[in-house]
């Protein structure tokens, strides 16, 4: 079963029996019907064109299955250059002789006259040389071509898999800090729980249905922020300042739920810490399509926090979500110093 199995082996894309016989019966009733000229191709027209395939079969598979595997795919061009030049002398020297004596042996009957001359045995052999090298690497490239589609194909599945668990993390934790806050509004039944709820519903309305959307224009994201921020000063933090600003020349379009992680940690842990005069400073600029979007607050720093509890949830997967949707196209940066936390993330949208 080996010797069979060997037959059919596909090398890539390249079934060997099946291309060498399309391969070798299509260049059989070309060369027939230029050998013969405008008669019809006689007995000896088909004799003399199979003896000189067969004189091509050789050399042409040595070039196809030798010389391009080991020398011009690995990008060594000079001796592929040199090897393919002895190939095709060799072989055109011999071409005479072999044909010669193949007729000689087995077409006694007959009486040959050379076709051609040496030099247009030469012109043949280059021919085939070079068109069944261009045949074998345009079979590659389109091999290769479906193998890196079917590569993106799964690499598209598996980002969609990893976002979609990445959104399965952030949004139970953004909602159970909101729950926390209409929880603490109703037990003192304040009357700015309407207001809340009205906010906490459209914050709600985003994270379940806009976040199934590709992508969500820059208004929409500050609209979010800005319910975000209205819905968190219901906690009454004392002498807090919270200050967005944002200067947008378009209304360009970005992936969801990357700039809400952000601020939601900079309440958690810096508005919230138990730090004096707390503060929030929010800028977004867009400008020629690059976003860029800071947010500075100071906190409380505890000697016993690390740095995983202190960045929060929230960072840890904005950062995997940023190097999934804008590989290279994107700065993330942290800041921690003298009890004041900033982050920056630049977007290039361009690109």
């Amino acid at each position: 079963m080996k010797p069979i199995n060997f037959l059919f082996k596909r090398t890539n894309a390249h079934n060997i029996i099946v291309f060498n016989t399309i391969l070798w019966t299509s260049s059989f009733a070309i060369l027939l019907f230029l050998f013969a000229g405008d008669s019809t191709p006689s007995e000896i027209d088909f004799i003399y064109t199979a003896t000189f395939v067969f004189s091509l079969i050789l050399p042409v598979s040595l070039n196809l299955y030798w010389l391009i595997p080991r020398f011009l795919k690995k990008e060594k061009y000079g001796q592929f250059m040199v090897c393919f030049l002895i190939n095709l002398i060799l072989f055109s020297e011999i071409n005479p002789r072999l044909f010669e004596t193949i007729v000689n042996h087995f077409f006694v009957d007959y009486f040959f006259i050379s076709y051609h001359n040496q030099l247009d045995i030469y012109f043949i052999f280059l021919v085939f040389f070079v068109l069944t090298t261009l045949l074998k690497l345009a079979e590659d490239w389109v091999y290769l071509n479906q193998i890196e589609n079917k590569a993106l194909k799964i690499q598209n599945q598996q980002i969609e898999h990893q976002l979609y668990y990445l959104k399965g993390q952030i949004n139970p934790h953004f909602l159970f800090n909101s729950l926390n806050v209409l929880y603490s509004l109703a037990i003192d039944k304040k009357e700015e729980i309407t207001n809340a709820i009205l906010q906490l519903s459209d914050i709600l309305r985003y994270v379940i249905y806009d976040l199934d959307s590709q992508k969500i224009t820059i208004d929409q994201e500050i609209n979010l922020i800005n319910n975000y921020i209205n819905f968190e000063k219901n906690r009454h933090v004392k002498n807090s300042q919270i200050n967005f600003i944002h200067d947008v020349d378009e209304n360009i379009e970005i992936h969801p739920m990357l700039l809400l992680p952000l601020l939601e940690n900079s309440f958690k842990h810096g508005l919230k810490s138990g730090v004096k005069n707390p503060y929030i400073k929010v800028l977004l600029v867009v400008k020629n399509n690059v976003l860029q979007f800071s947010i500075t607050n100071n906190y409380l720093n505890f000697k016993s926090d690390n740095n995983a509890e202190n960045n929060g949830i929230g960072l840890k997967n904005i950062q995997e979500n940023l190097s999934i949707i804008y590989p290279k196209n994107h700065v993330f940066r942290i800041d921690k110093q003298d009890a004041v936390f900033k982050v920056t993330l630049e977007i290039n949208l361009k690109k």
